[in-house]
């Protein structure tokens, strides 16, 4: 018999402001919350977090988050928890600092919130902390039990973070839907450990929609610092739809293509959701999709600001032996490219690249 699996968190919550009232959200967790802030996680929603908690006669302890998910910082934070007796875990902040907060509520056996600053990722919502060594190398994943207890998201806080941010969660999200379609046509396991359920998919589909009729109207939005429809269900479909989207959907070959071009230090200065949108539109190519679906994904890549093109990676002269070492990874024994409904070789990413490049090229001339 086939097994379905459809993860997520407890609870999420969107809201303009909404962390004024995140007491009345964890009430029921404890009264001493242990509070995980990267810098401008503290700078930005310390005195909001305080307020809340204060006007109920609760305390919370909150503690700088030192910039790596490792085992290290983890035991250090452990440690501050222990001493004060803290009885739940909120984690503020960027993707670090909220794998860190998850890692610790794992370890910790607490529940844990998660309070994103920005909407670049859908990691907020999973169940996955990747951790590193303090210098910052990667080192493991940790799969976790469960998804955060509460993934609260204040877009009053959202929208004051860089625009680029929000397009590169744009850029995340793009590979959702395609990535779930093809682990549904192949019959993966997705992060699970089970297959691609129908709500999954729906999920999936809806995500790429908003991206679609939201994504323009939404970056414009926030270059002005506002607030809108469009900006609230593209923070929704960045965090929540991509978060279950990618975890009970499946991942495929747009997201080991992004972890192929990690090897060129070209691309070390892009985010994390630009190169995954690349990886989208190789991944395309890879299926031979219609053109009519390729210049659809290209137009939103092109309006929002999305890389179409290895110079749009930073990569001004194409190098074969460069490119092949982007492919050679990608296509990895283990990688999520093995999902594909189809085998892949490190010669198809390669010639699935220039291709995706070409039509990019030919795109932007037209």
């Amino acid at each position: 018999m086939n097994t379905n699996i459809v993860i997520s968190p407890g609870k999420y919550i969107q809201g303009y402001g909404e962390l004024e009232r995140i007491e009345s959200h964890v009430s029921f967790f404890g009264n001493a919350p242990f509070i995980v802030a990267s810098p401008s996680g503290m700078r930005l929603t310390r005195d909001i977090v305080e307020n809340s908690f204060k006007n109920k006669g609760k305390n919370c302890l909150f503690e700088l988050f030192n910039r790596e998910c490792s085992k290290n910082e983890i035991n250090r934070l452990k440690e501050l928890c222990e001493k004060n007796n803290c009885d739940f875990i909120i984690g503020i902040g960027g993707g670090k600092a909220l794998d860190t907060a998850k890692a610790l509520a794992f370890y910790m056996e607490m529940p844990v919130v998660i309070v994103p600053t920005i909407a670049s990722t859908d990691a907020p919502c999973s169940a996955l902390s990747v951790l590193y060594t303090d210098d910052g190398a990667f080192e493991e994943y940790l799969i976790l039990p469960t998804n955060p207890s509460v993934v609260l998201v204040d877009t009053k806080v959202v929208v004051n973070a860089p625009v680029r941010l929000l397009v590169a969660g744009m850029g995340d999200a793009l590979a959702t839907y395609f990535e779930a379609r093809a682990c549904k046509a192949s019959n993966s396991k997705t992060m699970t450990g089970a297959l691609t359920s129908t709500s999954a998919m729906a999920l999936a589909k809806l995500c790429y929609d908003t991206l679609i009729n939201e994504g323009l109207k939404a970056k414009l939005a926030v270059e002005k610092k506002v607030c809108t429809s469009s900006v609230e269900k593209i923070i929704e479909a960045n965090t929540y739809l991509s978060g279950i989207g990618f975890e009970s959907g499946g991942l495929g070959a747009a997201h080991a293509i992004h972890n192929g071009f990690t090897v060129l230090e070209e691309c070390h200065n892009l985010y994390h959701g630009e190169k995954v949108a690349f990886g989208t539109l190789t991944q395309l190519v890879l299926e031979n999709a219609p053109t009519k679906e390729i210049e659809e994904v290209m137009s939103f890549c092109v309006d929002v600001g999305l890389p179409i093109t290895l110079e749009d990676l930073g990569i001004e002269e194409i190098n074969k032996e460069a490119l092949m070492r982007v492919a050679e990874a990608s296509a990895v024994e283990g990688e999520t490219i093995h999902n594909m409904p189809f085998d892949v070789t490190a010669d198809d990413v390669y010639a699935a690249i220039l291709t995706a490049d070409s039509l990019g090229k030919l795109f932007k001339g037209n």
